[in-house]
């Protein structure tokens, strides 16, 4: 008889209710929170008991609408996103162009997805690309099944290409820089090293969605999405798409100068989701006659696109309840605490491999990049100094353990937003990406080591 996999959503469900029984279990505690720059930061001396809280059934029922208030710019960023694709979808710029580009590649298709993957790659390792890799999902979706691969390789060229670069990021501000502040290191030392990590973490997820799209447009029945895959909207035809003619020139220009624009205000104006959101707005507003539709006709197509996207908007929500649950009966803390005081009386290269290990397992609850900064660099730095591991490496274990499982966990709710665009369930998903992220993982211990082993400073 076969297992029948619970919907994502029940999944989600399931695990706020364990993380409501832990707190029946794990004992309350707190650090005390000191500002520094600006920041808000841990003092890792302060650990103490507090007044236990546990989840009552308030609390468990309350964490869905809780976890949406809480996480409501991200929520309503996936609804104008999957609004203004509504809006570009019924131009007919992204039909058209798709079986443009199709057409001109040829027999030279297969260098699709290498290429794309490392453009992705580069944006994570520079400016930390994430949320932002939601806007491009429906068209590689689209792209992805015109030259005869999957859903899974359309999701792994975005989310997967991005979280290789974001892992091993050389100069991601919102992960090397906040750990590096906050421990007080040159901002961006030790690129060199982070360069050859990056390298080798986005080579390696190169081969493996190359040969997995390869074997899959090879023997399209491989696919965990195939039955799934078969069931979406026809694609249309060579003719039934339409040239590609002078409107969706345009329309295509002013996408350009949109993902121009959202590229300059990351990096210069420090632009976040609102920002990102406003600039969708527009490019929603704008498109539409652009195109060649009424206004009337624009609106429709807009909130058709929103209402197209809600299964992946609401999933959010219930990514972050489980953290609220956890949060609010104040045992997050008490995990930190715990971690660190395994890593106590270990020699060198153990600890640096347990700093790194904790990390990783820390991210399940603090998913945030910075948020996991705040919380593990001022506990974490001070003990990798009294056991002899540089800073430096501690920051690369952060950086690493708050990275690699970005798009494995199911708390982190840009992820599960992904998987609700793309309607890939979390659980097919995983099954698919765990030999890559086994590799990853390894990756990532054999770089902590090799920097403990170096001293990776400049301390």
């Amino acid at each position: 008889m076969k297992l029948r996999v619970p919907h994502t959503y029940v999944l989600l469900i399931g695990l706020i209710a364990l993380a409501a029984a832990l707190t029946w279990i794990i004992p309350a505690g707190s650090y005390d929170r000191v500002l520094k720059d600006g920041r808000e930061l841990v003092d890792p001396l302060s650990y103490h008991s507090v007044a236990a809280r546990p989840a009552g059934p308030g609390a468990f029922f309350l964490a869905f609408p809780r976890g949406l208030l809480e996480i409501a710019p991200i929520v309503f960023y996936i609804f104008i996103i999957g609004g203004a694709f509504g809006v570009l979808n019924r131009t007919g710029m992204i039909q058209a162009g798709v079986r443009a580009l199709v057409r001109r590649l040829g027999g030279r298709k297969a260098l699709i997805v290498p290429l794309l993957t490392i453009v992705f790659a580069v944006g994570g390792g520079t400016i930390g690309i994430a949320e932002e890799t939601l806007v491009f999902l429906p068209a590689l979706l689209l792209l992805a099944r015109s030259l005869g691969y999957d859903s899974l390789t359309a999701g792994g060229i975005a989310l997967v290409g991005a979280n290789a670069g974001f892992a091993a990021a050389f100069m991601n501000p919102f992960t090397v820089g906040v750990a590096q502040g906050i421990v007080g290191l040159p901002l961006f030392s030790g690129m060199g090293f982070r360069l050859g990590l990056w390298a080798l973490m986005t080579a390696v997820t190169v081969v493996f969605l190359a040969r997995y799209a390869r074997r899959v447009a090879a023997r399209p029945e491989i696919s965990r999405m195939y039955e799934f895959d078969k069931t979406r909207e026809p694609l249309p035809g060579a003719d039934d798409a339409g040239p590609f003619t002078a409107k969706h020139s345009l329309v295509l220009g002013l996408v350009a100068a949109a993902l121009v624009i959202l590229v300059v205000g990351a990096i210069r104006w420090h632009w976040g989701i609102l920002e990102l959101a406003g600039l969708f707005f527009g490019l929603a507003i704008a498109s539409g006659p652009l195109g060649g539709l009424p206004a009337d006709e624009t609106a429709k197509a807009f909130i058709q696109g929103a209402s197209d996207i809600t299964y992946a908007a609401l999933i959010v929500g219930l990514a972050r309840g489980t953290l609220v649950v956890l949060r609010d009966a104040n045992v997050i803390d008490t995990i930190t605490h715990a971690l660190a005081a395994t890593l106590r009386g270990l020699p060198s290269t153990l600890s640096a491999v347990g700093i790194y290990l904790a990390q990783n397992l820390l991210h399940f609850v603090v998913p945030s990049g910075s948020g996991q900064a705040a919380v593990s660099m001022p506990v974490l730095a001070p003990l990798g100094d009294l056991v002899g591991v540089t800073r430096q490496t501690n920051v690369l274990a952060y950086q690493l353990g708050n990275g690699l499982t970005n798009v494995f966990i199911p708390t982190q709710g840009y992820f599960m937003a992904a998987l609700g665009i793309l309607r890939i369930p979390w659980t097919k998903w995983v099954r698919w990406l765990l030999p890559l992220l086994v590799i990853w993982l390894v990756i990532g211990c054999g770089a902590v080591i090799l920097a403990n082993a170096i001293h990776l400073g400049p301390f």
